[in-house]
């Protein structure tokens, strides 16, 4: 997983999901806007996040191991439990 980039800014975050809260869109295929980055913060439990890139990765998040979101590329996440996250976006 690449490391956001020093040049890029904080603009926003959503509000907490929690596995019974996250919207269905995150749970399907979906990407960013060109130029908008995101980092997944979980804030107690875990999530999988799948990145749909050639090759696909998977990594297992969680409160010490953030999930980074590259611009375009297409991505999802499945909770593993009783999850709390939020995601950051920057550009």
């Amino acid at each position: 997983m690449k490391p956001l980039p020093s040049t890029i800014e904080f603009y926003r975050r959503t509000p907490e999901f929690t596995e019974v809260t996250v919207p269905d869109g995150l749970r399907k295929a979906h990407r960013t806007r060109a130029g908008v980055w995101g980092r997944i913060v979980v804030l107690e439990g875990g999530l999988l996040y799948r990145i749909h890139a050639s090759p696909a990765e998977e990594f297992r998040l969680d409160r010490d191991n953030p999930g980074v979101i590259e611009p375009g590329v297409e991505h999802e996440v499945e909770p593993l439990g009783q999850v709390r996250f939020l995601i950051e976006f920057y550009r």
